[in-house]
């Protein structure tokens, strides 16, 4: 049975020029070899390559739709003899994609971005979404140019280590969600090739419940030079530290001290809160020891995937001995203790 290409592209025979070019550009993106390193992802890469080469030529896929794989391979011409002009993949699906995008791999330095519109960096598949087949940033590629294996290219520039920012928050913040900005110093290439530094504001608008380590990318807005890709700028949130309450993921911790005839004999406590309202604990009836924790549902901070729901709010104890007891005590507490 021979190759369907429709399947390959996932499409269905009939499907518009369009949409044939609309599936490619998808599926080669996905499975090109220099971003997917799945096993089988450069075979997918070649395959959906192939079946692109035919369906995008309307001679090539009329043969194809009447006669099948068979038909591109020259059993049969268009009147159903032998002898047809055979069609034969030339097995280079980088070429394919170098002539739809206008460059064999996007994912180094795509159209050489490193030099200018560096501001918000480049949407690279929001912008593939809207080229036109084969149309480059400048030049279009020429045959010759675009049967070269990715090995035989000039080599691409590279790109420096991202260069990360802690970006202290506190709890406070983290409950309610806030908007923080920081202002970079970075190196900017003239037209006439020189330097001069230029000050940025990044603005960051962290989230309800954002955990402690979440990073936010800010596209090639370090440094530029003439040689080498913009760092990335890398955002890290951190958790500012609170008077009474420690973060443990969405939840919240408090630590009471209490004395150990408190301990022993009952207290009631007044909480912290991250809300308004006034939370307290009554412990009058209960003995409290090291290992004891309560628990208030809900009232820690939102959850990040969920931020109408909340984590917890956890009441541990640390209980304070006396330094130094009298004899009378100790013989008092000798008789009262079992």
């Amino acid at each position: 049975m021979g190759k369907d290409y429709y399947k390959t592209l996932g499409l269905q025979k009939g499907a518009t020029t369009e949409a044939i070019k609309k599936a490619y550009r998808q599926l080669a993106l996905k499975y090109h070899p220099d971003k997917n390193k799945s096993p089988g992802a450069e075979e997918r890469f070649k395959e959906v390559a192939e079946a692109y080469e035919v369906l995008s030529n309307l001679k090539k896929r009329e043969i194809y739709d009447r006669y099948g794989e068979e038909g591109l391979k020259g059993s049969t011409d268009g009147a159903g003899q032998s002898g047809g002009t055979a069609f034969h993949f030339h097995g280079d699906p980088w070429a394919t994609f170098a002539q739809f995008f206008g460059t064999h791999s996007p994912f180094d330095t795509f159209f050489d971005f490193g030099d200018e519109d560096m501001d918000e960096g480049p949407d690279l598949f929001g912008f593939f979404s809207g080229i036109p087949a084969g149309l480059g940033r400048g030049s279009f590629l020429t045959p010759s140019s675009t049967n070269l294996h990715p090995k035989s290219r000039t080599k691409a520039k590279i790109q420096d280590s991202p260069i990360e920012h802690d970006l202290y928050v506190s709890l406070d913040e983290i409950f309610t969600g806030c908007v923080k900005k920081i202002k970079i110093t970075k190196k900017v290439v003239q037209p006439d090739g020189y330097f001069r530094t230029e000050d940025k504001v990044l603005t960051i608008n962290v989230k309800p419940g954002w955990k402690s380590g979440t990073k936010i990318t800010f596209l090639r807005e370090g440094d530029q030079s003439r040689n080498k890709i913009p760092a990335d700028i890398v955002v890290i949130i951190r958790d500012k530290p609170h008077p009474f309450l420690k973060r443990e993921g969405s939840d919240v911790r408090y630590t009471a001290q209490v004395t150990l005839k408190e301990a022993l004999c009952g207290v009631f406590l007044e909480l912290p809160s991250l809300t308004e309202r006034k939370l307290t604990l009554n412990m009058k009836n209960d003995i409290i020891n090291p290992q004891t924790v309560k628990r208030f549902v809900g009232e820690g901070l939102p959850l990040p995937k969920q931020p109408t729901q909340r984590g917890d709010l956890l009441v541990s104890f640390d209980i304070i001995f006396p330094e130094e007891l009298s004899t009378t005590a100790k013989d008092l507490l000798r008789d009262i203790l079992h």
